[in-house]
């Protein structure tokens, strides 16, 4: 299957080299023509001229861009190119609301809204647990590009569904990440052997993913970030947008927004 890559950033650029040794990728494109020009040279592979140059050659296109505006933007700019039969797989954290927006605009593309959790090494590794909301019929389509970039891979619902999970795991991130930061500093406090601490409660019922992929760094002062902070902030708001629109209280989300 033809595959195209939008966005190569800290996660696209590693979605699309798993992709390329797979033998799906077909050409890249994005707004910083250096990033693009990079990835081919590295990988070997065509930078398509355009969005709708790259939407006319492939039938499935990845998108991993930051943001709902720049999501609406770049559908809007693939749309002359989008043809039936192609499929617009959307890995961005964006609204629900905006997701069946971009199914609308991606006419008469199929759309799948799939956001990932997994950080930056889940992306490298191909092991991204993706949410996806659409079709299912065209999910078990193009489920052997989905097995080259990600590990777990969930249909919750129609489009929507995909973002609305990611919602909710980003209200439980910031409160697990939160947790274990202010139980390391604790720990620290009570002098205790933080390696020792890490290696006990990991092993328990306190045991979670940022506990042993970011405990030992952060306690040997290795703080290089797997993901900026302005980015979960913006997936927070879009939290708080969405349980508005329910009436749900979201008190973890407003102290972490504050």
């Amino acid at each position: 299957m033809k595959t195209g890559v939008i966005g190569l950033g800290a996660m696209g650029a590693p979605k699309a080299r798993n992709l390329h040794k797979a033998g799906y990728l077909e050409a890249v494109w994005n707004r910083s023509h250096d990033k693009a020009r990079q990835l081919s040279t590295e990988l070997g592979v065509r930078v398509a001229e355009n969005p709708v140059a790259l939407a006319a050659d492939c039938e499935l296109l990845v998108l991993s861009v930051s943001a709902d505006d720049d999501l609406l933007q770049v559908i809007r700019a693939l749309s002359p190119g989008l043809h039936p039969g192609c499929v617009v797989l959307d890995t961005s954290t964006v609204s629900r609301d905006t997701a069946i927006q971009a199914a609308a605009l991606a006419h008469p593309a199929a759309f799948l809204d799939a956001p990932v959790s997994g950080g930056i090494e889940g992306a490298r590794q191909g092991t991204l647990a993706m949410m996806i909301g659409g079709e299912a019929a065209v999910i078990e389509r193009i489920m052997p590009v989905l097995d080259t970039i990600a590990g777990r891979i969930e249909h919750m619902g129609p489009v929507g569904a995909g973002q609305a999970t990611k919602a909710v795991n980003q209200v439980m991130a910031a409160g697990i990440n939160q947790a274990v930061t202010e139980a390391l500093a604790f720990a620290t406090a009570l002098e205790l052997r933080l390696d020792k601490v890490i290696e006990v409660v990991g092993s328990g019922a306190a045991g979670n993913w940022f506990l042993s992929h970011r405990g030992e760094s952060m306690t040997h002062g290795q703080l290089d970030p797997g993901f900026r902070v302005a980015l979960h902030h913006k997936d927070l708001v879009i939290c708080k947008q969405m349980a508005g629109q329910f009436d749900v209280a979201l008190p973890l989300v407003e102290m972490t927004l504050i």
